[in-house]
């Protein structure tokens, strides 16, 4: 195999869904799987899509998501430049070269002209096509004299250049995933190369950019499977090898049937963007599963296995796994089902297993965001205590903001429960013992044990009311560890105040 060179070429037309990060991934993890090269090139020759912050809103998903770049419009490369509204000079010597080919044509229809062409063909029934069937007959090159196309041309008359489709031929395609399939192409139509305003068309540019930037794998959504068949014979067209296509399955909506959109999103409370965007323009703002507290290496994980499984179906993989383990066969043809349970799953299972002191840091910020003084030492312990029990970093505060926040009032039911006629003795007695000891995990833990055999009381007179006095609920790790990262002092001035209260 020579030198693998792959891309990923998103329009910056707005937000990164989901699914062009997954396309990304997969041209990633083949490149590095086989020491090859990963480009981004910025397919922007439709102008009036643009929109401004889209190109670096790309850049950031990407290096979010560890994608490290070989060659970009950032970068460089020598390939460049890596923006297609930057190549047009480029263009223009292989729309010359097309027009000199029997694969190409100047069309002057104009749109009023082919709006009643279509109104025509519906009126009957049927759907129009521009197409071997009546090309000839319409106003372009293959039917006008060429004195005439040249006068028109002179004229400013405005014109697009149109792929001459080939007639009564079966081509046959192969492609990775979904093997060798074939074409009719008599079933084709003929595509727009290049607009009015001399902008090649995503198919024309496509096809140049990826022969001169020496691209051998094209791996992409089966959006464009459609597209193939006009793909390879553009390359017939030129006279050059084609690379190896890969089009992958569809992301799916949870319920399985259509793909995955922003209103699914929307509609059940789920990103399906990489990092948060905001439409200035439409006044909207969409959800990021970086804003939500998914961690980078959970979310690509998740993404990786929507749509491939690994050799021995293991569901946790390090970016290193999976570039070892990736293959394109191995890519499933149909589509994958999204579900938003199994995204947080993955994010738990991350947390779980990571070292405290890598999550620290995206605690901090939330106690950043509530006005805490970060304690670092105190922090880690409660990082380390709690994270088994969330899915996200940001519920540790939920789980355990009795940390930093003293109780200030009780639950009425709370009390009702565990508050009896000897509470109050009780927590006064437990809060003598306490108070001549030293505050960490195994005296508190022995000291609160003899207390309650000392006293012939079950655990649950003596634990609850405690509990209650620490946390201000019933819920919480063991008692101990509250209690030695709470401190002697804080301690048992909790436990005196829910006393007080019982007084009252």
């Amino acid at each position: 195999m020579s030198e693998v060179r792959v891309r990923f070429a998103p329009s910056p037309t707005g937000y990164l869904h989901i699914g062009g990060v997954r396309t990304a991934l997969y041209n990633y993890l083949f490149a590095k799987k086989n020491n090859g090269k990963f480009i981004l090139r910025i397919e922007d020759t439709d102008q009036a899509r643009f929109v401004e912050g889209a190109e670096q809103y790309i850049n950031e998903s990407l290096q979010w998501c560890g994608l490290t770049i070989d060659e970009s419009p950032q970068i460089g490369g020598p390939f460049g430049p890596y923006r297609q509204s930057e190549r047009k000079d480029i263009y223009k010597e292989y729309i010359t070269a097309i027009l000199n080919t029997e694969y190409a044509y100047i069309a002057f229809d104009t749109p009023d002209e082919l709006e009643k062409l279509r109104s025509e063909y519906e009126a009957k029934g049927s759907v129009f096509s521009y197409n071997h069937e009546i090309r000839n007959s319409l106003n372009n090159s293959l039917n006008l004299a060429k004195e005439t196309v040249t006068e028109k041309i002179k004229n400013n008359e405005p014109y697009v250049i149109r792929f001459k489709t080939p007639v009564n031929r079966t081509l046959v395609l192969n492609d990775i995933i979904r093997g060798q399939f074939t074409i009719d192409t008599n079933t084709l139509d003929d595509k727009v190369l290049v607009k009015a305003d001399g902008m090649p068309t995503y198919h024309f540019a496509n096809i140049v950019d990826d022969h001169l930037m020496k691209i051998s794998h094209v791996i992409r959504g089966e959006e464009w499977l459609p597209s193939m068949a006009l793909h390879v014979l553009l390359y017939e067209a030129f006279e050059w090898k084609a690379p190896e296509f890969a089009h992958l399955p569809l992301i799916l909506k949870p319920e399985g049937k259509g793909k995955l959109s922003k209103r699914d999103g929307d509609k059940f409370g789920f990103p399906v963007f990489p990092l948060a965007w905001e439409n200035e323009k439409e006044q909207t703002s969409s959800m990021g599963y970086r804003e939500e507290g998914y961690l980078p290496q959970a979310f690509v994980n998740m993404l990786a296995l929507l749509g491939w499984s690994p050799s021995d179906n293991k569901e946790i993989l390090s970016m290193e796994e999976m570039i070892q383990e990736f293959d394109l066969h191995k890519v499933h043809k149909s589509g994958a089902r999204f579900s938003h349970d199994k995204a947080k799953w993955f994010n738990h299972e991350y947390i779980l297993n990571d070292k405290a002191e890598n999550l620290l840091p995206y605690f901090q910020k939330v106690l950043e965001e509530k006005g805490i003084e970060i304690n670092h030492e105190k922090d880690l312990k409660i990082v380390s205590l709690l994270k088994e029990r969330v899915n996200f970093i940001k519920e540790i505060w939920d789980a355990g903001s009795f940390f930093w926040v003293r109780p200030e009032k009780y639950d009425e039911k709370n009390l009702k429960k565990v508050v009896k006629e000897d509470t109050q003795s009780i927590l006064r007695q437990l809060w003598e013992e306490l108070e001549t000891i030293s505050f960490n995990e195994k005296d508190l833990h022995n000291c609160i044990h003899e207390f309650v055999e000392k006293s012939g009381l079950g655990f649950g007179k003596v634990m609850q009311p405690l509990r209650l006095s620490l946390v201000g609920e019933l819920k919480g790790p063991d008692i101990p560890v509250i209690m030695e990262i709470l401190g002697k002092s804080e301690s048992l001035k909790r436990i005196k105040n829910l006393e007080t209260e019982i007084k009252l």
